[in-house]
């Protein structure tokens, strides 16, 4: 089975930014993903860099294009206001998140005439019959979360409020997800939950981005990228191990796949290809 695949961005800050992201759109596009996002800063901090982003991908290719939506440092006037400005401009679909507080902040604070949570922003934009909203879901806990349980729980009450499906954290191993799919099912969870896919570009990188976010990290893996390292080879083990977990995902009936590309094509595009995704068209009229 040939899987369907989704894409994550984020916004440019400078002009080196903007090229390598046109220089990925442009090699990724031909995969004709179900759709892509752009990504929101922490704290916000690129909120107006992700609705140009967002209306700019949009309108010069043609892509099935998802802006990030986020409760952080601003008023629900000005919030749905952004989602009004999206819908206006034909873009109408919102990944709706929480956010991040600011760096340094420790932890989340709303703002006083804002959004508390996600499931407030969710019910809101569903409110609206405008959209169609993806959320996050965590298959390790997440780390401001009791248990996994209460994960389970708190993804449950963001479906219910009217999104549509779920996207994962990323994970390192295929039994990560498949676990968190299961508890789902037995907690009553019955829409999609496509599982984020993160191909490892630098690993000391992805292994911090990951103690961050609360996500398991093997301790094989430490293991075979400092073996990869010495050999200079660690493109290969990670275009490798990303394969093999996507393939372990799809044996066991997932058939989509939402890619965390960090504005890098090359290992996304070589682990689509050894799937079978194979580029369909060619991305026409970009600027």
């Amino acid at each position: 089975m040939t899987p369907k695949i989704s894409l994550e961005f984020f916004p440019p800050q400078n002009l080196e930014g903007s090229f390598r992201l046109w220089d990925t759109i442009h090699a990724l596009a031909p995969l004709t993903p179900r759709f892509v996002s752009v990504t929101y800063g922490a704290g916000g901090t690129t909120r107006d860099l992700t609705r140009d982003a967002v209306r700019t991908i949009n309108k010069a290719t043609g892509l099935n294009t998802a802006a990030h939506l986020t409760c952080v440092d601003a008023t629900r006037e000005e919030t749905l206001a952004i989602a009004e400005d999206y819908a206006a401009a034909g873009i109408t679909e919102i990944v709706a998140l929480r956010g991040d507080p600011p760096k340094g902040s420790g932890t989340f604070e709303p703002h006083p005439n804002g959004f508390s949570n996600s499931v407030e922003l969710i019910e809101a934009l569903s409110a609206a019959g405008k959209f169609t909203l993806r959320v996050g879901a965590y298959p390790d806990i997440h780390p401001e979360a009791r248990n996994a349980g209460a994960d389970i729980d708190w993804l449950k009450a963001k479906l219910d409020a009217g999104a549509s499906e779920a996207i994962t954290q990323f994970f390192f191993e295929a039994e990560t997800f498949l676990r968190f799919r299961d508890d789902c099912a037995k907690a009553g969870i019955d829409k999609p939950i496509i599982p984020g896919i993160l191909p490892i570009e630098n690993w000391k990188g992805a292994r911090n981005f990951a103690f961050r976010c609360g996500a398991s990290i093997p301790a094989w893996l430490d293991d075979a990228f400092t073996t990869a390292a010495r050999d200079d080879r660690e493109d290969l083990l990670a275009t490798a191990l990303c394969t093999e977990l996507c393939s372990d995902l799809i044996d066991e009936g997932v058939d989509a796949l939402h890619f965390y590309t960090l504005n890098r094509p090359e290992l996304t595009r070589d682990v689509c290809h050894a799937l079978g995704v194979t580029p369909r068209v060619e991305l026409q009229n970009v600027a």
